[in-house]
């Protein structure tokens, strides 16, 4: 019998106008509302990321806050949301710090902050990042032959010549010294050790010490065997022009009575404080660590939001000095950036 057949092509049919149906009423909505889209009542999501040297060396942890907290306190200001992508290798490594910002890249963020361990491997990448849209800045370590945008952080000519100024008094401008030096190719610290060593023609009473700059792996346990294995093989030093305070991130790095070898250091995180108290180091010079991250944000937030940017290429901070006398004020700093009050 043919009713089977019949029965069939009909459901057939009304399957189909039912499918129809069904996608006239599809096409006839309005599409999901994007996140970005302000008509829809949401915020533009501004994705933003941030690549420190490395995550051993506690002032990129601090920028890493700093950065953070820019994030929350500013999206009301500018009206977006904003996410930080943190893609800081373990380990400082050029290579690794080019291969995250190639694929933040590819990811599609807005903007990235970047400290160079190594400007001529970055410079490429970050060439090809702002060729493609992204605004690029440096902090801390400059890529000043890039496309970058800009940068905040340290002079390091003027900070190195700040080191020598401060040992100097602290020695009584005589006497044998040593630099610790960090990463031999970061371009930061070889401005550091070159005004610190341009700068000994003031200071004919001190001389320094052979090989004179002792470099090593940016952690705390390699720059405090660094300085020991240094001390123990040339028991004339007699001060330290610490361009980093990588060794002062650990406890009990100083070996020697304190006072009998004079030492002055960049940076002041917490950790390096107590060498203060005890009478280790006499003088610490305070980079806007937190700021980093902070300031970074801020300047990213301008650029990619009100397509501004600053006055000056490379924006300055300002280096602060820290000794006994002013130690704990300091440190109740820290504690307001760091969450801790």
């Amino acid at each position: 019998m043919n009713f089977p057949r019949q029965l069939t092509l009909a459901f057939k049919v009304v399957a189909a106008f039912a499918a129809c149906a069904l996608l006239l009423t599809g096409c006839s909505q309005a599409p999901e509302p994007s996140a970005k889209d302000p008509k829809a009542g949401g915020k533009r999501k501004i994705l933003i990321g941030f690549i420190g040297k490395s995550l051993t060396n506690d002032v990129f942890q601090a920028a890493q806050s700093g950065a953070k907290d820019a994030a929350k306190e500013l999206a009301a200001r500018y009206g977006v949301d904003i996410e930080i992508e943190v893609r800081t290798p373990n380990e400082e490594d050029a290579t690794k710090q080019a291969e995250a910002v190639e694929a933040l890249t590819r990811r599609g963020v807005d903007g990235i902050a970047l400290s160079c361990s190594e400007a001529n491997t970055l410079t490429p990448s970050i060439d090809k990042a702002v060729g493609k849209g992204v605004q690029v800045m440096c902090f801390d370590s400059d890529a000043p032959e890039s496309k970058r945008f800009a940068y905040y952080g340290t002079n390091d000519t003027a900070c190195g010549e700040r080191v020598l100024e401060e040992l100097a008094k602290s020695m009584n401008s005589k006497g044998t010294i040593a630099i610790l030096g960090g990463n031999q190719s970061a371009p930061n610290l070889q401005a550091r050790v070159a005004a610190i060593k341009n700068g000994l023609s003031k200071y004919p009473e001190m001389k320094l010490n052979e090989p004179g700059v002792f470099y090593h792996i940016e952690t705390p346990e390699k720059a405090a065997e660094a300085v020991q294995s240094a001390q123990n093989a040339n028991p004339s030093i007699q001060g330290w022009a610490m361009i980093g305070g990588w060794p002062l991130f650990t406890a009990d790095a100083l070996k020697w009575p304190p006072g009998s070898v004079k030492v002055v250091s960049v940076d002041a995180l917490p950790a390096q404080l107590n060498y203060l108290r005890s009478g280790h180091v006499d003088v610490l010079l305070a980079q806007d660590c937190y700021g980093w991250g902070y300031k970074s944000v801020e300047i990213l937030l301008e650029k990619i939001v009100n397509d501004k940017a600053p006055a000056n290429v490379r924006v300055i901070d300002p280096l602060t000095r820290v000794t006994r006398d002013n130690v704990d004020e300091f440190a109740g700093r820290w504690e307001k950036w760091l969450g801790k009050k």
